[in-house]
């Protein structure tokens, strides 16, 4: 299965080398390869409704226990035919919707990498390598939803996206480490074993609420639902894969895999379904009030992810089957009606459905696509998306928690539904013929083949539930659940709840349609309080962290050499210091035996760093540092490292002769600070050093690891053929190391170099070369000028040579 993952990056990289050879059939020839994997996966049907689970490990990270290992399973293989077959009708969608965009190549990029993420996301067994893929989706669909970059609108919308999911895959990241905590593991296949000890676990809220964070931020949960409408400033084929059936769905996907580990607690069967319920009904109520057809679609799309989250919080076996089912279903008819949108918009050159009536025979086979994709969304029979309605109403009179809430919103947003199905398919098809800023016209048909097969299936599946059921709804719904669920799907149940609940919303529906015009002038009075929303927030809060950078820049970040070292070393102080001597009670043994020789050196080294300090003389304050390099290399000698003591030796005088040659041209040191200041810093550095100094003392006595210092001992003269210890070390055992150091070094003389070969030609804004290392050529001494008679009779000699 990693080949199904690593197909689509491969390809991605191949892309432009295939666009100068395929031009206008790229799309086409890109599409064989989710085609291929779709087929791929179909052939794994039998094989997962037998019950088995297909497992492919490949080792990533051996060292640290990483690999990516990736599991096939009923849940994992329904998103996974989703993502390709509907990525197969985007990309054929794409060539021609985008026909002779200049940047269509770059969108083909970032698309296929897209379902790869996607793809890697969904078939992860890994908790690490699912996060990587989750963070990889966030950022391919931000350079999707911005891919018409130029416009201001795109480029707000990518960014909100991006730092909403962003800020809850930190979450996410959070609560997965919990997660692996607390389960001993961070392969899914086993935390999924552990469900009573995660239920019992004590961190088990903290740990849920951080997983919930990241789900409900990428899909579009309330209070963050707000960025999924924005994102429609997407093209049409972004919006018809990401936000309808792959992207969006990521959040639901990781609640419906943990739900076996984590769910059926009170914290879980209260929170999931209170934030779903809400999401479904803001999702309808928002919907119902917009007039752009892919505002609608996206609002609609809102509202069928918090009808998931409720499902998945309920959690009974019929809750698991009808999330199943209505995932498969508003996939189907959700891909077809975005399509449909943007072969209106192509067509009409409009988005607005007030602007469109009277297509239906100019435009006869979008026509019908729409009218089947819509009656699903109206959840009609005798389409698939009926069965899942009906599911969802009997899985919700069957809840537990908040079921008259529950109930409530899913009426009303049932409701609302109906009137949205209506606006999206029966306004812009029937009626007048209206004026459109572009004649219409019939789509092509690679934009017309994704809808038809979509709203095919729809009804497909609608006439015959059972092949759905057997082939795709109960995987699925098993492996959300955690056990084998055996149940037949049907068209018809008989006269009863579910179905006298949707005939209501049938009638409820049907009239919010008909007065449509009229209730969004009605609604219309909430606008300032829907302008206070959670979007509002959002909004505040960016404000909020530019006030917060602008205070830090002007107080931290002010250009002062001196703060920063202030900052950073109490910092340090504070927070080691604290840890060390109160947090581990730091006990200090006062039992020091100390030569005479030895007191003598430190004190060498101590009166040498005081002169340094204390010197007016730039001159004076080199020899001192020097003293206390050599001092440093008296004490190496003192305690058995000739060797170390010879090389600080030679590095020292080598430093003390530079700085002199450098220096000594300079003048005396000047007063730049005030006495308050200078005893501050002293205060600062001498704290620094006595905490360093005790770090020392402490960590000597610390080995969590065997000493490597024997085997370089022991292997210096067999491997390395040198009895020199330390030369050994940077020349052999650390070459690399010492190599970097030296490439730092060159770059630092280069940069000398340059600043000592200053040129007035070379300062910025001179001329071409300026910023560079190249120097202008030396100018030669000039010659004496002519007389003036001569300059005179030279003059038309240069004109005449300037002219030619």
């Amino acid at each position: 299965m990693q080949f199904a993952v690593f197909s689509g990056f491969l390809l991605a990289a191949f892309t432009p080398l295939l666009s100068a050879r395929f031009r206008d059939r790229l799309g086409w020839v890109l599409a064989l390869l989710p085609a291929s994997l779709a087929v791929w996966f179909a052939m794994q049907l039998p094989l997962i409704m037998s019950g088995e689970v297909l497992v492919q490990t490949m080792e990533w990270i051996p060292g640290l226990g990483i690999s990516l290992t990736m599991t096939l399973d009923g849940l994992s293989l329904l998103f996974a035919l989703l993502i390709s077959v509907i990525g197969t009708f985007v990309l054929l969608y794409a060539s021609s919707y985008l026909h002779g965009h200049q940047d269509l190549t770059r969108f083909y990029v970032v698309l296929l990498s897209f379902m790869a993420s996607m793809l890697g996301l969904v078939l992860s067994d890994s908790l690490i390598t699912l996060f990587v893929f989750w963070e990889l989706t966030s950022i391919t669909s931000y350079l999707l939803i911005g891919f018409n970059h130029q416009d201001a609108s795109a480029r707000k919308a990518a960014l909100q996206g991006l730092l909403i999911t962003v800020g809850g895959g930190l979450a996410l990241l959070a609560g997965m480490v919990l997660l692996a905590q607390g389960a001993g593991s961070y392969s899914l296949q086993e935390i999924l074993t552990q469900g009573e000890v995660l239920r019992e676990y004590p961190l088990y809220l903290p740990m849920l609420l951080c997983l919930l964070g990241g789900a409900f931020t990428k899909s579009a949960q309330f209070p963050f639902h707000f960025w999924l409408p924005n994102a429609m400033a997407a093209p049409t084929p972004v919006s018809s894969y990401l936000h309808s059936a792959t992207m969006v769905k990521a959040g639901v996907y990781l609640l419906a895999r943990l739900h076996p580990a984590l769910g059926g607690t009170e914290a879980w069967q209260f929170i999931l379904p209170l934030f779903g319920a809400t999401t479904m009904f803001v999702g309808a109520f928002m919907a119902i009030r917009s007039t752009g057809i892919k505002k609608l679609l996206a609002y609609s799309t809102v509202m069928a992810l918090g009808t998931l989250t409720l499902l998945l919080g309920i959690g009974t076996e019929k809750a698991m089957l009808a999330f199943a089912a209505f995932l498969l279903g508003h996939s189907l008819y959700k891909g077809a009606l975005f399509m449909v949108a943007g072969a209106l918009d192509h067509s009409t050159g409009t988005k607005e459905v007030p602007e469109m009536g009277g297509l239906r025979h100019l435009m006869p086979v979008t026509m019908v696509a729409a009218v089947v994709a819509g009656l699903s969304l109206a959840g009609l029979p005798p389409l698939f998306g009926f069965v899942a309605k009906e599911l969802m109403f009997e899985a919700v009179l069957g809840g537990s928690v908040l079921k008259a809430f529950t109930l409530t919103l899913a009426f009303a947003a049932a409701a609302l539904g109906i009137a949205v199905a209506g606006v999206v398919v029966l306004r812009p098809f029937f009626g007048a013929l209206k004026t459109t800023p572009k004649k219409p016209h019939e789509a092509d048909w690679p934009m017309l083949a994704g809808p038809l097969t979509l709203a095919f299936l729809s009804l497909l599946f609608g006439v015959m539930p059972g092949m759905a059921g057997s082939l795709l709804v109960l995987p699925a719904s098993s492996a959300v659940a955690g056990y084998e669920i055996s149940y037949g799907l049907s068209l018809w149940h008989g006269i009863n709840a579910p179905l006298l609940l949707s005939i209501a919303s049938l009638i409820v529906g049907g009239l919010v349609f008909r007065h449509w015009d009229a209730y969004r002038a009605k609604v219309a009075v909430l606008n300032p309080i829907i302008a206070r929303g959670p979007e509002a927030g959002y909004f505040k809060l960016m404000d909020g962290l530019v006030w917060i950078a602008d205070w830090q820049t002007r107080w931290l970040q002010n250009g002062s050499m001196r703060n920063y070292l202030t900052v950073i070393l109490l910092t340090f102080v504070g927070l080691t210091g604290y840890t060390l001597i109160w947090r581990y009670q730091l006990h200090w043994n006062w039992d020091i035996q100390v030569q005479l020789h030895e007191l003598v050196t430190v004190g060498l080294l101590v009166a040498a760093t005081t002169v340094v300090f204390l010197t007016r003389s730039r001159l004076g304050a080199v020899a001192s540092m020097g003293v206390v390099g050599f001092a440093v290399a008296l004490i190496f000698i003192l305690f058995s490292a000739p060797d170390l003591g010879i090389t600080q030796i030679l590095v020292e005088t080598l430093t003390v002769i530079l700085l002199v040659l450098v220096l000594f041209r300079l003048p005396s040191f000047g007063n730049l600070s005030t006495p308050t200041q200078r005893i501050r810093d002293a205060l600062v550095a001498a704290a620094t050093g006595v905490l360093m100094t005790l770090l020392i003392m402490v960590t000597i006595d610390v080995q969590l690891v065997p000493s490597i210092s024997s085997v370089m001992i022991e292997q210096s003269q067999p491997l390395a053929y040198g009895r020199n210890i330390v030369n050994v070390i940077l020349v052999d055992f650390r070459s690399l190391d010492t190599l970097g150091e030296i490439f730092v070094l060159a770059l630092a003389a280069l940069g000398v170099y340059a600043m000592l070969r200053l040129h007035p030609e070379t300062a910025p804004g001179a001329n071409h070369l300026a910023g560079s290392l190249i120097l202008p050529p030396l100018k030669k001494q000039a010659k004496k000028s002519p007389p003036k008679e001569c300059a005179s009779t030279a003059q038309p000699e240069q004109g005449k040579e300037s002219a030619s």
